[in-house]
């Protein structure tokens, strides 16, 4: 297809924004202006370039609430919980099974894993990062090295291959015209190729930061915290009768809820696996999200009135405006990242640009795609390389599987001359599609999730993500370019 000067200039802007992240700048400054000027260009109109500007980040604001929302409710929920102290004994059960980081490091990974491959990333990080992150890190876990296992597991093991949902296979398989079984049971095999190459390499790169510690160090360090707490629970009861009331109505209902909110968030992933293994739809993505975030509401809910009655009325406000102000002064640079990149897909531009009903519908991003494949060495080393990097790009706007027609329908077009049949290379784009937009090295994808949670730079854990992910996904390419 012909590509106007406003696909030159997305092209040359999104250009910009990799070599950008790659020296470790932000990007927020470039994708402003480059939605501006693609505007401009593509309307002709001064005036147009600023409504866009406006209308990219209220669209990505409206894409991204949920992922915000959810946080928002989570940090509110732990900030009732440490009121409580409930947060420092809801550890400790945890804590008996990661004895060190080192073991800390394998159980983060297979629960993420498994629960992930069940209910998608989105419905399982507030599980994991609530229940299992806090005893990681205190187990010698650094955080950064916990949020890299659980994006890597998650929205990238797991997902990449959705082998229990089966959405990514069957969008790869009708695009390009085959069995979906044939792409199914190959994702599934270059997923894990991928999953455990990169985990090893964040693995021998973090290991000397990974505490070691025996269950007896850690049971001590468990006292000490405890000891401590109750240490200055002491001073603080030798003024008033009623200050000594308060810390009695803490110790007790910390011990409540200390139990109850792990139990609430297990029975909800029973109940959500029950539901699966039924036969029945199960929670996928906003829906497993919202049934969370509900029953982490009404913990907020009861946290607050437990810690004090008489002010609960007044609390629990400050407890969710504590989590909204986080949640945007953490994750507000994204807005503006992802609107820019939902101009590659012809799903969002409309409603950026104001376009009419009747009006031709831009995607600047899949048309650059569908622009250069022809440009893709007809072998197989090139053609499984080249479909993977069409994979990468298309998932720079941060949905992983909006690629995948995309990748399906250029590997149902170009395996025959390229020497590998068409399943191996849908399942080799879906790799590149999801790994790239699914949420593991695109900073304005589900990844801000998990950089909200633990109260990281998205940013950060997307540049740290990069050679890993990279090299799982070359080395993954080159085996199925070898063995099919």
């Amino acid at each position: 297809m012909e590509l106007t000067s406003a696909h030159w200039v997305y092209l040359i802007v999104t250009l910009a924004v990799i070599v950008t992240m790659l020296f470790r700048k932000g990007v927020v400054l470039p994708v402003i202006l480059g939605t501006f000027l693609v505007a401009v260009i593509y309307k002709g109109s001064l005036i147009a370039g600023f409504q866009a500007v406006f209308n990219a980040n209220l669209v990505a604001a409206k894409e991204l609430f949920s992922i915000f929302l959810i946080i928002s409710i989570m940090i509110g929920l732990l900030n009732s919980l440490k009121d409580l102290g409930a947060d420092k004994r809801m550890v400790v059960p945890i804590q008996k099974v990661m004895v060190n980081g080192h073991v800390s490091y394998l159980v983060l990974m297979v629960v993420t894993y498994v629960i992930s491959l069940f209910f998608w990333p989105t419905p399982a990080v507030p599980l994991i990062c609530a229940l299992l992150v806090p005893a990681a890190v205190s187990a010698g876990l650094p955080k950064m090295t916990a949020a890299m296992v659980i994006v890597i597991a998650g929205q990238g093991m797991a997902l990449s291959s959705d082998y229990i949902m089966q959405v990514a296979p069957m969008l790869s398989a009708k695009a390009a015209g085959i069995d979906k079984s044939l792409v199914s049971d190959k994702g599934l095999i270059l997923s894990l190729i991928t999953g455990f190459s990169a985990l090893s390499i964040i693995y021998v790169q973090h290991r000397k930061a990974i505490a070691k510690k025996s269950t007896s160090d850690t049971r001590v360090e468990l006292n000490q915290v405890e000891g401590a707490y109750f240490e200055v629970a002491d001073e603080l009861a030798a003024t008033t009768v009623e200050s000594d009331e308060l810390l009695q109505r803490k110790k007790t209902w910390g011990k409540v809820f200390a139990i109850l909110v792990p139990v609430s968030m297990l029975a909800v992933m029973i109940f959500m696996f029950q539901t699966k293994l039924g036969g029945g739809s199960g929670f996928e993505g906003t829906d497993g999200a919202a049934f969370i975030g509900g029953v982490a509401t009404i913990l907020l809910l009861l946290a607050t009135i437990a810690f004090n009655r008489v002010h609960a009325l007044d609390k629990i406000s400050d407890h969710i405006t504590e989590g909204f102000v986080f949640a945007f002064k953490a994750m507000a640079p994204v807005i503006p990242i992802a609107g820019f990149f939902f101009m590659g897909s012809g799903d969002f531009t409309p409603a950026i640009l104001s376009l009419g009903e009747d009006a031709a519908k831009p995607a600047f991003l899949f048309d650059i795609i569908q622009a250069g494949q022809n440009f893709i060495p007809h072998n197989p080393f090139f053609g499984g390389i080249g479909i993977l990097i069409v994979g990468l790009i298309t998932g720079l706007d941060g949905s992983g599987f909006s690629g995948l027609p995309l990748t399906g329908a250029l590997s149902g077009a170009l395996a025959g001359g390229t020497g590998l049949d068409a399943s191996t290379m849908a399942a080799i784009g879906q790799m590149g599609s999801i790994w790239g937009g699914g949420g593991t090295i695109i900073a304005w994808s589900s990844l801000v999730a998990v950089a909200g949670f633990l109260q990281i730079s998205p940013l950060e854990l997307a540049r740290k993500n990069f050679i890993p992910v990279i090299t799982g996904l070359l080395i993954a390419t080159i085996v199925a370019v070898i063995i099919w």
